[in-house]
């Protein structure tokens, strides 16, 4: 399975979307990793500590009773891998957000979820739904890194 899509962040032809700058991005998007539940969309509680180094975090996130554990690797101001470990009833997807700037000043965020093997008959009918979620969940992260950035606290 492999769902992609992108999101414009900048977009130099359009006076009406504040820029950001790639610091700006990247301290947004290390808040979605070490504290997502400050995101309207995001789980109850979060506890992150580095991992084996700098560049990698280890989570614990929870929403009500459900609790799931991954792996962060950060590529400063570069890319964000999640690497979820296997919980039981779903096969764990992956994701992947990357920093994009085909020309100086068009800033784009690339987000690729992935899970190995065919899905199942039940991941088939609901993969449309999740596919919706995802989109939903990152387009608001990016209109709270907007609000963030505009009251200055990014």
């Amino acid at each position: 399975m492999r769902f992609e899509h992108l999101l414009h962040v900048n977009d130099p032809g359009n006076p009406r979307i504040a820029p950001m700058s790639r610091s700006e991005l990247w301290r947004g998007l290390l808040v979605r990793v070490e504290s997502p539940q400050r995101f309207e969309l995001g789980p109850d509680r979060c506890e992150a500590r580095v991992g084996e180094s700098q560049e990698e975090r280890v989570r614990s996130i929870h929403f009500g009773s459900l609790r799931f554990e991954d792996r962060v690797r950060l590529e400063p101001e570069q890319r964000i891998v999640f690497v979820p470990q296997p919980h039981e009833g779903a096969a764990p997807v992956h994701l992947t957000i990357t920093l994009e700037e085909p020309a100086a000043g068009a800033l784009f965020l690339r987000f690729v979820y992935s899970a190995d093997g065919a899905l199942s008959a039940e991941d088939k009918a609901v993969q449309g739904y999740r596919e919706q979620a995802w989109l939903e969940h990152d387009r608001d992260m990016l209109r709270t890194l907007r609000e963030w950035q505009r009251l200055g606290s990014l």
